[in-house]
C-alpha cells in the first residue's frame, strides 16, 4: 500500500504544479506574445495553445515518471522528491527551448521591420533627388548618363 500511497502523492503534486505553472504561463505570456505576433488575437490563440502543450507534456512526463522504479533503499519520501526534481527539470528544459524559439521569432521579425524602413528610407531619398541616384548606387550626372570615378575627381 506504500506504493499505491507513494504514487497517489507523486501525481497529486505534480498535477497542482503543472496547474500552478501553467496558470502563471497563461497570465504571463500573453504580453511577450503580443510584441511577437503584434496582434491581439493571434498572441491570445497561441498563449492558449502554448498553455495547452505545456499541461500534456507536462502530466505526460510525469505519467512516465511516476513509474520508474528507483532504488529499493531510497524511502517513499525520497522517491517522490526525487520524480518531481525529475519531471521539473524536463518541464524546464522544454519551457527554455520554447522561449528561444519565440525570441528568435521576435529578432528576425524586428530585423525585417528595421530592414522594411531602411529600404522605405532609402527609396524616399532616391525619389526625393530627382533620379541623380540609381538603383545600383551610381551617380548620375546632369546629363543623365552615369558618372565614372574620374568624371567624379573633376568636381
Amino acid at each position: 500500500m506504500e506504493g499505491t500511497g507513494s504514487y497517489l502523492m507523486l501525481v497529486v503534486i505534480g498535477v497542482l504544479i503543472t496547474v500552478g505553472v501553467g496558470q502563471i504561463l497563461l497570465r504571463s505570456g500573453l504580453p511577450f506574445l503580443e510584441d511577437v505576433f503584434q496582434h491581439k488575437e493571434t498572441a491570445q490563440s497561441i498563449n492558449r495553445l502554448l498553455v495547452v502543450l505545456f499541461h500534456l507534456l507536462t502530466l505526460g512526463v510525469l505519467a512516465m515518471i511516476s513509474i520508474v522504479d528507483i532504488p529499493k533503499n531510497a524511502g517513499a519520501v525520497q522517491t517522490i522528491v526525487f520524480k518531481i526534481g525529475v519531471t521539473l527539470l524536463l518541464v524546464g528544459v522544454a519551457y527554455g527551448i520554447c522561449m528561444l524559439v519565440l525570441l528568435r521569432i521576435r529578432e528576425r521579425r524586428r530585423q525585417a521591420a528595421v530592414s522594411a524602413a531602411i529600404d522605405e528610407k532609402l527609396a524616399e531619398q532616391r525619389s526625393g533627388r530627382g533620379g541623380r541616384f540609381r538603383r545600383g548606387g551610381g551617380a548620375v550626372g546632369p546629363d543623365g548618363e552615369p558618372r565614372t570615378a574620374g568624371d567624379q575627381s573633376e568636381d
